[in-house]
């Protein structure tokens, strides 16, 4: 289980296919699951431009391993893997990439929603945002992971 925060652009395509290349070869996995998160060009009703996304060095790191503990200990799986982007990111940007390996589907499917969903609303994350209108703003809260019909 890793957890890796970078500051430049990274392909999300690329970090699966390395990071399961270290998987080791008696790893029988028959299910992977893989969020991929990028910025939107909106937020709130407003056209956003660019963010800047900050985090709490050690504390972030040390919070995003905590979540990967946690599913471990609820779902049969074998590996996870975090990749999470800071700075300066601009619209269709790959922010996040969740990766789980299990044997089975439901184990990745369901440790995989947890570990967004946990990542979301307990990872030390700050993002400022940049309107369109050039004012910039603070988001005080993350939206949902469902979206209201």
């Amino acid at each position: 289980m890793k957890v890796k925060i970078c500051s430049a652009a990274f392909n999300p395509w690329q970090e699966i296919q390395a990071y399961q290349a270290t998987l080791a070869t008696s790893a029988k996995f028959g299910a992977t699951s893989i969020f991929i998160g990028t910025m939107r060009d909106y937020n709130e009703g407003d056209a956003v431009q660019s963010m800047t996304l900050d985090y709490y060095p050690g504390m972030t790191e040390k919070q995003l391993e905590k979540i990967l503990t946690d599913a471990e200990q609820c779902w049969q799986i074998i590996d996870a893997y975090i990749v999470h982007r800071v700075g300066e990111i601009n619209p269709d940007d790959t922010i996040v990439l969740v990766v789980v390996w299990s044997s089975h589907r439901g184990d990745a499917f369901d440790a995989s929603r947890f570990i967004m969903e946990a990542l979301k609303s307990t990872a030390p994350f700050w993002k400022k945002e940049l309107l369109e209108s050039g004012q910039t703003r603070w988001v005080e809260k993350n939206t949902d992971g469902y979206q209201k019909m």
